[in-house]
This record gives C-alpha cells, structure tokens and sequence, in this order.
C-alpha cells in the first residue's frame, strides 16, 4: 500500500520548548498504526504536530504527498487529518447529535452529511439512542464514541485518536476496539496512541514506540509484542520462553 502520511525529520513542541527530536513516521493508505510509550514520551505532542496544534521547528509532513507542515490546522482538516483529542473534548449543553454534526461544519449540508451520521450511528448504536442527550452527560464511553463519531463526519483520510481507552472499562474498551476495526475495514487509515499496549499492538499491523521524544523502536505489531525490550517495559512481561530474541516467527 502506498504511504498515506509521511513524516521525516519532525521536530518541535510548544514554542521555545523542544519535545519531539528527528521523528519518522509513515502510515499507508488503509492502514492502522499504533503509537505506544510511557507518560510524558512525546506521544500527544506529536499527535498535535501533526494536526497543527504544537509548533513544528524542522522537519516535514505529507498526506497524500502533499505537504502539511506549512498549512494552519483547519486547512489541515479540509484535507482529511482529523484528530480526536485525548479527554473528548466535547461541547458542554449541546446534544449528542449537535456534537456529532459540528464534525461536519466543513461540508455543504444535505444528503450526504445525512448519510454519514446515519453511518455513526449504525457503528454507534448508544448513540442514537442518546441524539437529545447533553453530550457531557454521558458515560465516559458514550462520550469517546461520539468523540470518535464527531471525527468521522469530517470525512477523514486518517484518522489519528489519541488514548482510546483512557479511564474505561475493559468491556468498553473491547466495544470500542471493535468500531475502531469496523471503522479502519471501511478504508479510514487510523494513527492510534494507547496507555493499553497489549490492545495498541492487537488492533494495529504496525507500531511506533516513542520515548523522550524519539522514535526508539518501530516494526510489525507481532514483533514488538514479542521484542523483550518492548515486553518488559510496556507489557509487564519477560521475553516470550518460546521466542527469547523478539524475532518475528
């Protein structure tokens, strides 16, 4: 599959304070790439790089081989790099469905804003259940869907989510790793940043690990999860007795 995003070189942070250092990173088109590492790595930071939220100081990004490192964020958006910010970041005393149409401000009104949030609402059936409902008021996991809903509207090219399962259930968090599937099997590339690395690594084909602000270690999901650096610092576990080096099987 041909590379989606591109990043190379990227530096940057929050104006005169360096966080991400010389950072490669490429998604496919269709893809679904996971970004895994401890608090404070530079995770969030990048996400927000891309998305034109934190200052770029050198370096390039491309979707689509073209270059966004110069474009201000909505310009970003318009070309289909849609970010869905950790916490949700929803709009307090507007409905559900209010929420979700504000992911679709960019787009003429009519049929097809329709038929995407009757979309949303078929990978989120909790959703339309709750249309009239206060967005805030919601379970954290209602609120993630329609965090995540909202995104799809704006018809993205990749969609990049950042702590999906931040203060959920497991049983949400395996609700919501099935729409995430459903949603990357639809042709939707997904740049996904998770605490939880086991269900980072299982929803993902590739992943990325991030640390002080570098990328350490990147390859096939199945590698990582078996490599004992990785094992040991995110999993909890020693290296696999079966596969001692973390070389793929």
């Amino acid at each position: 599959m041909p590379d989606l995003l591109e990043v190379s070189g990227l530096a940057g942070g929050y104006g005169a304070v360096p966080v991400l250092h010389g950072v490669d990173l490429r998604v496919a088109d269709g893809e679904m790439v996971a970004l895994i590492g401890s608090n404070g790595a530079g995770k969030s930071t990048l996400m927000r790089a891309l998305s034109g939220l934190a200052t770029v100081s050198a370096g390039s990004i491309s979707l689509a081989g073209e270059p966004l490192h110069c474009l201000p964020a909505a310009q970003r958006v318009h070309r289909g790099l849609i970010h869905v910010p950790e916490g949700r970041r929803l709009f307090r005393a507007m409905t559900v469905e209010d929420n979700l149409l504000m992911g679709s401000y960019r787009l003429p009104r009519g049929p097809a804003v329709a038929q995407s949030l009757e979309q949303v609402y078929q990978i989120f059936p909790k959703l339309r259940e709750r249309a009239r409902q206060d967005a805030s008021t919601m379970s954290g996991g209602e609120q993630q869907m329609c965090a995540i809903g909202r995104g799809l509207m704006a018809h993205p090219r990749l969609l990049m989510i950042d702590e999906l399962s931040l203060g959920l259930s497991p049983k949400l968090v395996e609700e919501l790793a099935q729409a995430l599937l459903r949603i990357n099997q639809m042709g939707v590339a997904v740049l996904l940043v998770e605490q939880d690395v086991d269900t980072a690594l299982r929803l993902s084909s590739r992943a990325y690990v991030m640390d002080r602000g570098h990328i350490a270690h990147s390859g096939t999901s199945a590698a990582l999860s078996n490599n004992p650096i990785v094992r040991a610092a995110y999993l909890g576990a020693g290296p696999d007795p079966q596969n001692p080096t973390g070389d793929q099987q």
